[in-house]
């Protein structure tokens, strides 16, 4: 099967590799419909993170159940599925409290290789996600938001969530890539009166203005700050940090109210933070790996297929497989939000 494998920074290849076989009772081998490129994958792209060359690529994705094992019998093969990147038993202590993100059984070692022809996806029975019909039922857009399911969605969710949102706040959005334009949709699908978007890229202002952003806040650092209080007075309810890089965390902590709330999702980029802020100003910080099962069946999924949220937008460029090099270009350079990769196009 075609497969993508990192190299080295800056480079992927498609390469011939074989296709994935069920290896535990647990396991089900997905055909890939649709895959992604996602912002965390810039990291080890940028060489800012280590990746082991030869490594498969990619945790987003939608496809179809091709075969199952023995304990699998949620799904059944000819499924139409979503496969989340966090893989979550359903049974653990960290799954039963909805942080299927933390599961307690998730298998060790790399299991991405997403952006592929087919995936071995583990922990099966719980964490894949069913869509109703085939692809065929479906445009190329509500596709696209299937896609997001996997990922970015559900995490601006969780970063919307672990805030606290809720009807009636003022919420600031740090980020404006894929997981912060999710982030301005979840808001807006928890009832935030005012959604503050940080950004500083004109065709991300424009999406989330889309999305519900009521305004955008272009600069950064202390007078991000200073816009922000301008106009809140006080701070905000709630921010969702989608970045992870020290400014990005050291001004959300200076853009809330006291008493406010975090919700961080943006990969930290640095081991240690200086918490006095949140100390003195009463701020919870919470957030980490999106809980993405549990919030597509509570949620998000319903509110794809009613038409209620389009996150499929954030997709500005569109790929092969074989364009994988491309696909990650694009997003390197801010040539597209977020890259679609067609891996079925009979789908």
């Amino acid at each position: 099967m075609k497969a993508s494998i990192f190299i080295k920074p800056g480079e992927v290849r498609i390469e011939d590799r074989p296709k994935p076989e069920i290896q535990k009772p647990t396991d089900a081998i997905i055909k890939i419909v649709r895959a992604s490129v996602c912002g965390s994958d810039l990291w080890w792209f940028r060489g800012i993170s280590q990746r082991d060359s030869g490594t498969p690529t990619g945790h987003e994705g939608i496809g179809i159940v091709e075969s199952v094992g023995s304990e699998v019998t949620n799904v059944k093969p000819g499924d139409f599925v979503i496969a989340p990147f966090t893989h979550g038993c359903g049974h653990c202590a960290a799954c039963k409290a909805g942080f299927d993100g933390n599961c307690l059984n998730r298998e060790t070692g790399n299991i991405n290789g997403y952006q592929a022809q087919y995936l071995r996806f583990v922990n099966a029975n719980w964490a894949l996600v069913k869509i109703p019909g085939q692809p065929s039922d479906y445009t190329p857009e509500m596709l696209n938001s299937f896609v997001t399911l996997s990922d970015v969605m559900a995490t601006g969710y969780h970063a919307a969530a672990t805030a606290e949102v809720k009807p009636g706040d003022t919420v600031a959005v740090m980020g404006d890539g894929a997981v912060g334009l999710c982030g301005v949709i979840s808001a807006k699908l928890r009832g935030a009166k005012r959604i503050i978007a940080m950004s500083r890229h004109e065709d991300r202002q424009k999406l989330a203005r889309e999305f519900g952003a009521t305004d955008v806040v272009p600069e950064r650092g202390d007078e991000a700050v200073k816009h922000v209080m301008e106009l809140t007075g006080a701070g905000v309810d709630a921010v969702l940090e989608c970045v992870g890089t020290e400014q990005s965390v050291d001004t959300a902590t200076k853009i809330v109210r006291p008493g406010a709330i975090i919700g961080r999702v943006g990969i930290p980029q640095k081991p240690d933070m200086n918490t006095n802020q949140l100390f003195y100003n009463n701020t919870g910080l919470r957030g980490g790996i999106a809980s993405v099962t549990t919030y597509d069946r509570a949620e998000l999924l319903q509110a794809v297929l009613d038409g209620k949220i389009n996150p499929g937008k954030v997709f500005t460029k569109q790929f092969t497989l074989d364009q994988i090099q491309d696909a990650y270009d694009a997003m390197d350079q801010r040539q597209a939000i977020k890259s679609l990769l067609v891996v079925d196009d009979q789908a």
